[in-house]
């Protein structure tokens, strides 16, 4: 991959590994304390992995790893176990999260002292790691929300003045085609440029995502050497998610018969048939509730849209302005609370085994996609729950 260009995440990432190995064969100088400066968990990992691999043994990894949380732990305990030499290995790897909480209410005067203390003398056989998860760092760094932009400033005011700022600002639609690729093509495999559009597109950028379904897709293409959309169509289920929102799209229109026909679709394309009935329904439940969200925060635009739903809980980037325009349609949260009723109370009925569960998704489906009676009844099953 050493042809490989690529973007500002991936390139702190691997400068950061670089260094490291560098430090570890004694062909380069290692820093008292990096600061991993960003919430992309993928980076995250390939930095972890780095300073495991070369700083901790399997055999003594009980001696010399700790990993606190400076919300149970205070920074001063931390710089205590980083000053006192361990008797039972030679060096030590100290990770520290939660480092918001030197950030949080008050000066916090006596805990940055007692950083700038450690730091004139560190202890040359230990190694602190940052782990400042608590800003998001776009890919386009310009586009930084300007409160994590902020935090940004103070971290390298503070700790930046001490220890080496890694930047894992997050990887980029381009970034993350390039090293699917190269990914798939050093383990022999062609990844056509179409299909590794398709499951970046449908994964959102989002590396542990992308990562996890390649390594699926590049099992499924044993033997073969080659990797088709329509591989990425079949293996990916967030690929099969565009007929989902066609899906809601109709029913936030009204339009029984197409919403009808799409479901047919849906179930007919589904190798499971109507016994993925209850996945289709915890699909349904999701969408509707990212638009409860996009409705209560009166999101208008895609750009505010990663704002409002948090990591985890968002949608592919494809769908962002579709079901932006599908939530507008629901003039009221009444209109989407009642959706989440119906499937909950369709959850339910499937939950008990019915004769036809093809039956309860075109009923709920006719529901969902009907103007709402005046005076519709507000039941909710307490059992269920469509969390993201």
């Amino acid at each position: 991959m050493s042809g490989v260009r690529w973007g500002t995440g991936f390139a702190a990432a691997g400068r950061f590994v670089s260094e490291i190995e560098a430090a570890q064969a004694g062909k380069g100088k290692l820093q008292a304390g990096y600061v991993l400066a960003g919430d992309e968990i993928f980076l995250l990992d390939r930095c972890r992995a780095a300073v495991l691999k070369a700083f901790v043994p399997d055999d003594l990894r009980d001696f010399c790893l700790s990993d606190l949380d400076l919300s149970a732990t205070s920074i001063f305990e931390v710089l205590d176990r980083a000053q006192t030499p361990s008797l039972m290995a030679p060096f030590q790897v100290i990770f520290v999260r939660n480092v918001r909480q030197l950030y949080t209410r008050g000066a916090k005067k006596d805990e940055f002292a007692a950083l700038d203390r450690y730091f004139r003398s560190p202890n040359p056989q230990a190694l602190l790691v940052f782990v400042a998860d608590f800003l998001r760092i776009p890919s386009d760094v310009r586009r930084m929300d300007l409160d994590d932009k902020n935090r940004y400033e103070r971290l390298k005011e503070t700790l930046g003045e001490h220890c080496g700022m890694v930047e894992l600002a997050r990887v980029s639609e381009e970034d993350a085609m390039r090293w699917v690729v190269a990914t798939a093509q050093e383990q022999g495999t062609r990844l056509e440029p179409d299909a590794a559009r398709e499951l970046v597109d449908a994964l959102g950028a989002d590396m542990m995502l992308v990562a996890s379904e390649l390594e699926k897709l590049l099992l499924y293409a044993t033997g073969r050497g080659r990797i088709t959309l329509g591989d990425v169509e079949t293996m990916v289920l967030a690929a099969k998610q565009r007929s989902l929102y066609e899906l809601t799209d109709a029913i936030s229109a009204h339009d029984r018969v197409r919403a009808l026909a799409l479901l047919e679709g849906l179930l007919n394309s589904s190798e499971a048939g109507e016994d993925a009935a209850i996945g289709h329904l915890y699909m349904l439940a999701r969408t509707f509730r990212q638009m409860l969200v996009i409705l209560e925060k009166n999101v208008r635009d895609s750009r505010a849209i990663w704002q409002a739903l948090w990591q985890g809980f968002r949608m592919p980037p494809f769908a962002a302005d579709d079901l932006i325009r599908q939530a507008r349609r629901y003039k009221s949260r009444r209109a989407l609370t009642r959706a989440l009723r119906l499937v909950a109370r369709a959850d339910l009925e499937l939950r008990s085994s019915p004769p036809d569960k093809r039956l309860v998704l075109e009923r709920l489906v006719y529901e969902l996609a009907s103007e709402p009676k005046p005076a519709a009844a507000a039941w909710v099953s307490p059992q269920l729950s469509f969390e993201g």
